[in-house]
């Protein structure tokens, strides 16, 4: 999956503790530390992110289908069944 990206943000400097052999490993095949490091955080905050939103949201959907399960939808009247 491809990452969106703001490009025009500005960036700043981090200091990580980084594993010296995988480090040493990215170094000699020329991995850019800056952009690999980038990438995987944008996937990680996608992930949490999606992960909170179902844990806030999840019990309201589940309700909303129970009641929608349980009365019908005002439209079901109006529904083309094949």
């Amino acid at each position: 999956m491809a990452v969106a990206s703001n490009h025009s943000a500005p960036k700043t400097s981090a200091t990580l503790s980084i594993d010296s052999a995988v480090l040493s490993r990215a170094r000699k095949l020329k991995i850019n530390l800056s952009a690999t490091l980038e990438a995987a955080l944008h996937e990680e905050v996608r992930k949490t992110e999606r992960q909170c939103w179902h844990q806030r949201h999840d019990p309201a959907c589940y309700k909303l289908n129970a009641l929608a399960e349980a009365s019908g939808l005002f439209a079901d009247a109006y529904r083309v069944h094949p």
